[in-house]
């Protein structure tokens, strides 16, 4: 398993400040998208891609994800890509994989986990979205 680092959503945001190639991956679901809410990197002139990690409803492991994204990014070899998801978990396990096939390829893309994800812990209250997380931290999002 490849040594993944982990940032919060503001070093996340950071990153691609400043850096024109680094790619946002959110990797939740389009029910995750379409009702929570998506990252808006349009002040950053771009979006971040959107590609089930698992797939909605069934929860399947979408085995077309990493033919996805090496499409989206078209050839392209970002030097970071950052993965997405609501509290950290699948957005890890994105990273992983694709850390491992870019080693297999040569490619020195370095894969990060926005270890907070979108959502965030839960609170007391067993609430997401008050703690941290991209929205907690007030980085910009948008309804899809």
């Amino acid at each position: 398993m490849a040594n993944i680092e982990n940032v919060d959503p503001a070093e996340t945001w950071n990153g691609l400040q400043n850096d024109d190639t680094a790619v946002l991956v959110d990797v939740r679901t389009r029910a995750e998208w379409g009702f929570v809410g998506i990252p808006d990197l349009s002040e950053l002139n771009r979006q971040p891609f959107l590609i089930e990690w698992k797939e909605y409803p069934m929860m399947n492991t979408n085995e077309a994800f990493a033919s996805e994204l090496l499409e989206k990014l078209d050839g392209a070899a970002p030097s970071k890509i950052y993965f997405l998801c609501r509290s950290g978990a699948r957005s890890m396990a994105a990273a992983n994989l694709m850390s491992e096939i870019f080693a297999t390829q040569g490619q020195t893309t370095q894969c990060i986990n926005v270890a907070e994800g979108f959502e965030g812990d839960l609170d007391s209250d067993g609430h997401r979205g008050n703690m941290n997380g991209w929205k907690a931290r007030g980085l910009d999002w948008r309804q899809s």
